[in-house]
């Protein structure tokens, strides 16, 4: 089974929007929990643009699914992360000023930052994710630190799926077997949609989760949020 994890962030931006509490970052994660997602993903950032750093320790104490904490591994990514002990941590080589992921990690360049940080993390009892395109000397590094799972960087798979879908998925259907022969897990995640995840699930039935925010949240503003998780789920059946 491939588990969903939704993306809380936009929640947050929409609250930040206007000032005051509205949507309630909590209830909402509590919300998408009840209606069925298997995990949360918050991705905080250090200007606190969407989530705060004050909403994931809120979200520490109610989160009873998986909880996925997404950033930067700089001091206060570390230090948050090691306070709250989320299920996963995954890094994104992010610099602050970005609106949002929009590359994987060098695994080659960065062995040994990525080795020392992951050590620690695993050291914690949390479970380690590097943000990673589907390059194979990429996934091969990978493996060298220790992570536990890569996230494929779906982005350019999602770009190119109307045009061509079967040659958009190549790399990435090599990438992760690669990974799984390999023993790493396999996540996913950045612009997946209600057009392309099943496609994608297809492609790659033995992905452990996929991570959804922006698309999930404008798909709930037509379709309700709860009947948005279950139309995400569904795509991610296979038959």
């Amino acid at each position: 089974m491939t588990k969903l994890s939704v993306n809380i962030n936009k929640i947050a931006t929409l609250r930040n929007a206007r000032g005051g509490d509205r949507p309630n970052v909590v209830s909402t994660a509590l919300d998408c929990e009840r209606f069925g997602a298997e995990g949360i993903t918050v991705h905080p950032r250090p200007d606190e643009r969407h989530i705060k750093y004050a909403d994931v320790l809120d979200l520490k104490k109610v989160v009873t699914t998986e909880f996925n904490i997404e950033g930067y591994p700089d001091d206060r990514y570390m230090e948050l992360v090691l306070n709250v002990k989320p299920h996963q941590a995954t890094l994104v080589p992010d610099p602050p000023e970005a609106i949002t992921s929009n590359a994987g990690w060098d695994t080659i360049k960065h062995k040994s930052l990525l080795t020392d940080i992951i050590k620690e993390l695993k050291n914690n009892g949390i479970r380690t994710s590097i943000f990673v395109e589907p390059k194979a000397d990429i996934i091969e590094f990978a493996k060298k630190t220790g992570t536990d799972r890569i996230e494929l960087y779906t982005e350019p798979y999602a770009s190119h799926y109307i045009s061509d879908r079967a040659l958009a998925v190549k790399e990435f259907v090599l990438a992760a077997q690669l990974a799984k022969k390999l023993d790493i897990g396999i996540n996913a995640g950045h612009d997946l949609s209600l057009e392309n995840l099943h496609y994608l699930k297809t492609c790659i039935p033995f992905l452990d989760e996929v991570s959804i925010g922006h698309a999930l949240i404008c798909d709930a503003l037509y379709y309700g949020l709860q009947n948005t998780i279950q139309m995400y789920k569904r795509k991610l059946i296979l038959n």
